[in-house]
């Protein structure tokens, strides 16, 4: 028989973890990326004899592919990818094509927000008990890792993206941690193509599976009413008493799964704000499901060191807090961010907008906010929106001249958080490389 050919569009973590699995499961693979491929990636497809290009895409060699797997950053409405689909050649992500080759207990987690963070701590929790692996938007990829682990249990942080190329990916145990604007420039700017697109983590899920979800998010209990899951519903509240799944009373969270609960006091949260009481609701829920002992489960949550990137401290310079939230990529982020912010706050904001209203930030802004530096190429919209609330207002495209800035303005018990609430590529690789900036910007002051 011949070999089925397996074309990967991406030779980035997920392309190149695809490609190893791929080939281990007797695919002729085939990795094309149109931007020049990364040295430490190129090095594992010489040392494996996959055939790759960088810098083009040969037609010839992709439209006779029996299966194409897209890495998530490519939208649909290339060209490319039209012409793929038009020849009726199978697209899929990786989080498809990977889990095809496992047999492991799956837990989906996506959201807008909260999805790093409640992976993370899943993880965690789940690791002193249980054989788990983390992967999908995090880490070592989730194909690379069936190829050299195959745990019997995996935490997957999901992207929208990667939901978007799924056919019949099914998590036993599915998390959508809220659902509010982002991204909408990839879903023709209609907030409900977005939502569908959240939703497609339980669409293949039976009443064998459970689906854990915020109870308090009027976008997520709308969209339910009107499309139905076949999963076991375990929604979590900080305002509702909840039979089936997780809420807040007074200082405790209380987790109940078929008459079985657990009671665990938020006094010693590793993780502050309200936000993260909802994340860890969603991650102790998972931990509940797959019977991990209440000791553990309080414990890791107490030990939990959080997400680089996620308002995260980095020092304390003269009486001033810096604080890296660079992973905060849209306004619901952000919100979070000042929301949490207990001292007179100078913020560093910017970068591509993405359809951004910020409206909902307004109040923060006026309560918490001392002054705003613009970090992007272009902070007109940031300046229409903020420019009349505050006294200090500057722009830059400079990291470091942001940060010294940022160093002049601040006093003695105030902070400086990076909260950019859009994407960093305008000057960035990624909000990694503005997080890292940030901080290497403010140990060098």
């Amino acid at each position: 028989m011949k070999k089925q050919r397996l074309v990967i569009l991406g030779g980035g973590e997920s392309g190149v973890g695809t490609a190893l699995l791929g080939k281990a499961k007797g695919y002729d693979v085939f990795v094309t990326d149109k931007g020049i491929i990364k040295e430490k990636y190129k090095k594992v497809l010489i040392h494996n004899e996959i055939e790759f290009e960088d810098g083009e895409h040969s037609e010839e060699k992709i439209l006779n592919a029996n299966i194409v797997m897209k890495s998530p950053g490519i939208p649909d409405k290339v060209a490319l990818v039209k012409q793929i689909k038009a020849k009726g050649i199978s697209v899929v992500s990786e989080i498809e094509f990977a889990s095809k080759f496992t047999n492991a207990t799956l837990v989906g987690i996506t959201g807008s927000n909260g999805k790093t963070t409640t992976a993370t701590l899943t993880h965690h929790l789940l690791k002193q008990d249980l054989n788990v692996g983390l992967a999908g938007n995090i880490g070592d990829s989730f194909a690379k890792q069936i190829l050299e682990h195959d745990f019997e249990n995996y935490v997957l942080e999901i992207s929208s993206f990667q939901l978007d190329d799924i056919v019949a990916f099914k998590p036993h145990i599915a998390v959508l941690t809220n659902i509010t604007p982002d991204h909408l420039d990839r879903y023709e700017y209609q907030f409900d193509k977005y939502i569908a697109s959240k939703f497609r983590i339980a669409e293949n899920q039976t009443k064998d599976d459970y689906f854990i979800y915020d109870g308090d998010d009027e976008v997520i209990l709308d969209w339910l009413e009107k499309h139905p899951v076949q999963s076991t519903l375990l929604p979590f509240s900080l305002t509702k008493t909840i039979e089936n799944g997780a809420y807040l009373d007074k200082e405790n969270i209380k987790i109940t799964i078929d008459n079985n609960q657990i009671i665990m006091s938020t006094k010693n949260l590793a993780l502050e704000g309200k936000h993260n009481i909802k994340n860890a609701m969603a991650a102790s829920t998972v931990a509940h499901l797959l019977k991990i002992r209440k000791q553990t489960i309080r414990e890791s949550l107490e030990n939990f060191q959080g997400v680089e990137h996620r308002l995260e401290n980095v020092l304390k310079i003269n009486k001033v807090q810096y604080i890296n939230d660079s992973k905060a990529t849209n306004v619901n982020a952000t919100y979070f961010a000042l929301e949490s912010m207990d001292a007179p706050t100078v913020w560093i904001v910017g970068g591509v907008d993405k359809g951004n209203d910020y409206k909902e930030l307004f109040q923060f802004v006026n309560e918490k906010v001392k002054a705003i530096i613009c970090l992007g190429v272009d902070n007109q919209k940031l300046m229409e929106n903020f420019g009349g609330m505050v006294d200090i207002i500057i722009e830059t495209q400079f990291m470091s001249e942001a940060v010294k800035i940022a160093y002049k303005v601040a006093e003695a018990g105030e902070n400086v958080l990076l909260s950019p609430a859009c994407a960093s590529f305008d000057l960035f690789e990624n909000y990694e490389d503005r997080g890292r900036q940030f901080k290497d910007a403010v140990r060098n002051l």
